[in-house]
């Protein structure tokens, strides 16, 4: 009557395989297997190829097979060493790491005040929280454009304190992409830890108070273990599309300022040189993979590496 679970499992799928019924695997799995292999696996291996390929003359993608692409992105070029593209890409990582980190600091007493609020307004605080979505994010970067005007009241309070010389802009400016960067990611690092503050003991908070511990040691040995989960998924989530992102910097940043995800548009697009677009495309998406993988590698068992 109390059989194993998980011996029923295995001889389930024992019986499964060991019987040939392979179509039951087909019918379930099939159709999403074959919809990543269509359009994820086709089109990454597609890539990988081409940035190995040589750009012709009038754009088209030619052989010879090359590594000049990556060595290219690296500063290596026929001229020597050029600092230009590894600036870019350090530029990025800056840029993906500062708004991380400030989403970070914006994100964490947020979550504590919303973890804190009753049930009802708790609710409404989320809302609140995921409510930009509802724009979308080309309307919400012109509404900054608009913000940052040296005409806004924003510039114009700015001036009047003497903190900007008349006539003077917020935008364009790094200013303006880091704010715009901060509003548009910050969700993302609102709600993994929500999720991980709501789950809190706090009997250990107490112990620690009882122990003689002061409020920044009780944060960090009793409470900051315990969101450690949700903070890194926060971060993961922000960190990664921040370092490619290219709608706000472009247009809060008058497009003076080249960045990774700029970088990938104009090789695609006005610069027709798809292989070497290929190439940075592939070395973003090795940066993405290998922040997944330190994130999965230093998950606790109990949160099994998931976001």
């Amino acid at each position: 009557m109390n059989a194993d679970p998980q011996t029923n499992d295995r001889s389930l799928t024992g019986a499964l395989t060991r019987n040939g019924h392979w179509w039951r695997s087909a019918l379930t799995s099939g159709p999403g297997l074959a919809w990543l292999t269509a359009f994820l696996l086709i089109p990454l291996l597609a890539i990988v190829t081409i940035s190995f390929l040589t750009r012709g003359e009038y754009g088209e993608i030619e052989r010879p097979f090359t590594f000049d692409n990556y060595q290219r992105l690296l500063g290596f070029g026929l001229l020597g060493f050029d600092p230009l593209y590894p600036t870019i890409l350090v530029r990025s990582l800056i840029l993906g790491l500062t708004t991380a980190g400030l989403c970070l600091f914006a994100a964490l007493p947020l979550a504590f005040f919303i973890a804190r609020l009753p049930g009802g307004w708790k609710t409404a605080a989320l809302i609140l929280v995921v409510v930009p979505f509802w724009t979308n994010l080309l309307i919400r970067t012109y509404a900054w454009q608009i913000l940052f005007s040296s005409e806004s009241w924003l510039c114009r309070t700015a001036q009047a304190l003497g903190w900007l010389s008349p006539g003077t802009a917020l935008y364009p400016g790094f200013l303006a992409v880091l704010v715009g960067m901060v509003c548009d990611f910050l969700p993302f690092m609102v709600l993994p830890l929500y999720a991980s503050v709501e789950k809190i003991d706090w009997t250990l908070a107490e112990a620690a108070v009882d122990l003689g511990a002061n409020p920044w040691q009780v944060f960090r040995h009793a409470l900051l273990p315990q969101i450690i989960p949700g903070l890194s998924a926060g971060w993961v989530l922000v960190f990664l599309p921040a370092t490619g992102q290219f709608v706000i910097p472009d247009l809060l940043g008058g497009a003076k300022t080249t960045m990774l995800g700029n970088l990938i548009q104009q090789q695609f697009g006005p610069s027709r040189d798809w292989p070497f677009g290929a190439a940075i495309s592939f070395v973003a998406l090795l940066l993405v993979v290998g922040g997944l993988w330190l994130r999965a590698r230093n998950a606790p068992e109990k949160d099994g590496g998931l976001m």
